[in-house]
């Protein structure tokens, strides 16, 4: 229990995780169109026909904690000592609640393929981390000893839970304009899984004996877990998202796109246990306590009956539906644009539902974004700033604007952030980078050279359901 929350009270303060960023929607970066597989990256008589990364990873940082512990453990970051006041003790029932999600590119290529400029294939390789927790005020409490438990018995005080699964994912993407109007994608990979646990505490009962300046813990519930392993495709999976993409007639771009849906197999090695039992913790109001605790936790959690073999894991998979319209703001030649994005985003396998407004003012190869989100009844404004021409882009952006501030004064150990205490406290940032090379992409009519080339496969079969059978009609 100390162990993990230390950890993600260092996660906190370090932005080294990575989640989606909104702000990418519809910008046509090279991290857009594999994030959003049927967004294209290629202007067609303009930019060049091979976009890389170079190796430059393109991240996302994305972290939260709500609830009544964040004075609590930004004052043990910066003070080294906890301060409690603000934590409910006895219900059993205040909940503070973690979530980050991680991404990372570390290989990103796209070719462009078709004659016609309908086609668009590349490979990718990356590494994702999904976390969520849920840890009641009194777990973070014990932390600091029985100062603040006033009783001496309780009941389900610290019935809490998290899960973590981290992996590697290597696989390629497809992208077609299937019509002057729809654009398909699908990006496929293959995963393997590097490290995974599960623990749910179900029942907890602690008795303290003050004189003894000790405590009886006695906890119940289930752990599951697969030790860290880099060896490839230990433990297999896949990972599938696939996109389309509309535009209507008064230029109104409709897309949606199923993420990141799949599974992990984790291999007969995994272990899984079922605990029940009571521990003994020693030197509540030692210096040590906070060891004391976790050592006790730690060998009750993992102390149980172990079973040994394989399970699942589903991935973090979403479904979202998104609206744009660009508008000019000016004439042609100046070239001030305002194209806002309504995305709503909802989990597959979790609760979490996301409405997101992105809205960037473009001049010419310079954008400044404005993102605004509700999440779980938390309201998140970020920003982006962007420099995109036909043939290279960067990126930098925060979905959380005040938080990652309000983060980083923190990392820095400003005393101010001490009391403070918002609806939340989180960190974001997204940075991405990429270069286009190669011979320009250019239709027929423009073309310096003439390659035998036809439609994708999906504009082939499309023609042949649909055109054929508007040409009958039209000899009918």
């Amino acid at each position: 229990m100390r162990k993990l929350l230390i950890v993600l009270t260092l996660i906190l303060f370090s932005s080294q995780l990575f989640a989606q960023e909104f702000s990418q929607y519809n910008t046509g970066t090279l991290y857009d169109s594999f994030e959003n597989p049927s967004q294209k990256s290629f202007t067609p008589d303009t930019s060049r026909s091979y976009a890389f990364n170079f190796f430059v990873p393109n991240f996302d940082v994305n972290f939260s904690l709500t609830g009544d512990a964040q004075q609590a453990l930004k004052n043990r970051y910066i003070n080294n000592n906890y301060n409690n006041s603000a934590l409910q003790i006895g219900a059993g029932n205040k909940y503070n609640y973690v979530n980050t999600n991680a991404n990372a590119y570390s290989i990103m290529f796209k070719a462009f393929t078709s004659f016609n400029g309908d086609v668009e294939v590349g490979f990718f390789v990356d590494t994702k981390l999904d976390g969520r927790g849920a840890f009641t005020d009194e777990s973070i409490a014990l932390l600091n000893g029985s100062a603040n438990f006033p009783n001496n018995v309780y009941n389900n005080i610290f019935n809490s839970r998290y899960s973590y699964q981290l992996y590697n994912e290597a696989g390629a993407t497809y992208r077609e304009q299937v019509t002057k109007q729809l654009a398909f994608g699908i990006k496929v990979g293959l995963v393997s899984g590097m490290s995974a646990q599960n623990v749910h505490i179900n029942q907890s009962n602690i008795t303290f004996d003050k004189a003894a300046d000790s405590a009886t813990l006695h906890l119940q519930g289930t752990e599951q877990k697969a030790g860290f392993s880099t060896l490839p495709f230990s433990n297999p999976g896949i990972d599938v998202s696939i996109g389309t993409t509309y535009r209507t007639h008064d230029a109104f771009i409709i897309q949606t796109n199923l993420k990141n849906l799949g599974f992990i197999h984790w291999n007969k090695y995994a272990e899984t246990y079922d605990f029940s039992g009571e521990t003994g913790i020693d030197d509540l109001t030692s210096p040590q306590r906070e060891t004391n605790v976790y050592d006790a936790v730690n060998d009750k959690v993992t102390g149980g009956q172990v079973i040994k073999g394989s399970y699942n894991t589903p991935l973090d998979g979403r479904f979202e539906l998104s609206g744009s319209k660009s508008f000019l703001l000016s004439d042609e030649e100046t070239d001030l644009r305002y194209s806002p994005t309504l995305i709503l985003s909802k989990e597959l396998f979790y609760s979490g539902f996301t409405t997101a407004l992105v809205s960037p003012i473009q001049y010419q190869k310079y954008s400044f974004t404005l993102v605004t989100s509700y999440e779980d009844k938390l309201f998140k404004l970020g920003t982006q700033l962007m420099i995109k021409s036909y043939n290279g882009e960067f990126f930098i952006a925060t979905s959380q604007l005040p938080q990652t501030i309000g983060s980083v004064q923190t990392a820095l150990k400003s005393q101010s952030q001490v009391s403070k205490m918002g609806a939340f406290t989180g960190t974001d940032i997204s940075i991405g980078f990429s270069i286009k090379f190669g011979p320009v992409t250019e239709h027929p009519m423009n073309a310096s050279h003439i390659p035998m080339g036809e439609k994708g496969f999906l504009g082939r079969l499309w023609d042949k359901l649909f055109k054929k059978s508007d040409d009958k009609a039209l000899e009918d």
